[in-house]
């Protein structure tokens, strides 16, 4: 793959994703009162007689870097259901999108695009999992038969979105996890990829590749002076292994510097664990940032969606001498996913530090399971997005069904809501 590099005062250039950070942004000319207010849809296809939205928008969010008012989501992998030892993809050749939007003087919604997201020679990718040693999860992929598909090289998992000054955007996944940057027409222009995986020459450390199936980089953003990725991993990796990787609320979060390609990892305690998700993250400084944690439950099921204002200041970076190795840095020859926090508070290892920000069940009554993005609009306001599954969910069996909301009996919509957050 050709390796594309941008000059480094390019890169100082880039606007902070997933946010407008300065705290002196006025909001009051853009008109956020009939929010919440649902995406526009169409159905996709039906499946089984069951209308698939095209929705999925909201697995990432982002403003538009100069614009305000505007902003850009993303899908994820397509509409699926889990079936033997993979996924049913129900539309196969579904592309990821971003769409680009906008909040109009009426205060509506109002779609401006939709862009596609391409291979390196401008090909549409779909969603299906990369093959073995290109990111693979280990899933196999189904079509609504049963039958096996193809894997795609290109193909992507994608969950967060940095829309850039320059026009081009960066794009989290999970299955390397990948970072893959691309063009203003979604075209390809650089994966990157855990050392050990065959895609690009720049690397994430290869412990990263040690990601759960699906719960891979779900959240990143890029720091205001736009020289940061910085991402989540959504849960607790396998490290060593599935078995052995016993402190189920150790996440981490990686940082990737643009201009030089160095990365540091920083520990990230999680209230819940297990089941439980790190989504987005959106930025406030270069190094304050408000994070999602989530379960799989609906809000009005007594479901926990919150939102927590962290710091890396402070923090201990826990990359270890060697990025190459596949356990990463160890404590009395146990990985930090085997260790308790007491043995890691003992080592000297400081996690980020978190203050909840704000409760969205308490707060407004929030009803849906996945809250996936949040874009910070400055003067403590937070834009929030759900992934709505293209309004279908697993029946058990492998077969698609109406996701429904259980506090309305409405299909599950992709929603967008403006919070004010402590």
């Amino acid at each position: 793959m050709k390796k594309i590099l941008l000059p480094v005062l390019a890169f100082m250039a880039l606007a902070a994703c997933n946010n407008n950070n300065d705290d002196n942004v006025d909001n009051q000319d853009i008109n956020y009162s009939k929010l919440p207010q649902e995406f526009p849809f169409t159905t996709l296809a039906m499946v089984n007689g069951i209308d698939v939205i095209n929705g999925g928008f909201g697995s990432g969010a982002t403003a538009h870097p100069t614009r305000k008012g505007e902003f850009y989501v993303i899908t994820d992998r397509g509409p699926n259901t889990a079936y033997l030892s993979g996924v049913k993809f129900l539309v196969p050749n579904f592309t990821p999108t971003i769409m680009h939007f906008k909040i109009n003087a009426q205060g509506n919604i109002e779609v401006i695009k939709y862009i596609k997201l391409k291979n390196p020679s401008g090909q549409p990718i779909s969603g299906r999992p990369n093959p073995v040693g290109m990111g693979s999860t280990g899933e196999t992929a189904y079509d609504v038969a049963g039958n096996v598909l193809p894997t795609d090289n290109y193909g992507l998992d994608s969950e967060s979105i940095v829309a850039a000054a320059d026009g081009t955007f960066w794009v989290s996944d999970e299955y390397g996890p990948h970072i893959v940057h691309y063009n203003a027409d979604g075209v390809e222009l650089e994966r990157i990829s855990p050392i050990g995986v065959n895609t690009g020459p720049r690397k994430l450390p290869a412990v990263l590749a040690k990601r759960r199936p699906n719960r891979g980089m779900e959240g990143m953003c890029m720091t205001p002076d736009g020289k940061m990725l910085v991402g989540t991993m959504q849960s607790t990796m396998y490290v060593p292994n599935k078995t052995l990787a016993t402190n189920t609320t150790l996440t981490r979060i990686v940082t990737f510097d643009l201009a030089t390609g160095q990365t540091k990892q920083y520990l990230y305690k999680q209230n819940g664990g297990g089941s439980d998700s790190v989504c987005d993250i959106t930025a406030i400084s270069n190094t304050e940032f408000l994070v999602i944690e989530r379960d799989g439950n609906f809000g009005s099921q007594g479901g926990t969606k919150k939102v927590y204002r962290i710091n890396l200041t402070g923090a201990s970076d826990v990359s270890g001498s060697d990025l190459t190795a596949v356990d990463g840095l160890k404590i009395n020859n146990k990985t930090l996913e085997q260790s308790t926090w007491d043995e890691i508070n003992t080592a000297g290892l400081k996690p980020v530090s978190k203050t909840l920000a704000v409760d969205l069940v308490a707060k407004i009554g929030y009803e849906h399971d996945k809250f996936e993005g949040i874009v910070y609009l400055g003067n403590n306001k937070l834009a929030v997005f759900n992934d709505d599954d293209f309004g279908v969910t697993d029946d058990g069996n492998g077969n698609p069904k109406a996701k429904i909301l259980p506090k309305t009996g409405k299909v599950d919509k992709g929603t967008m809501y403006v919070v004010d957050i402590q």
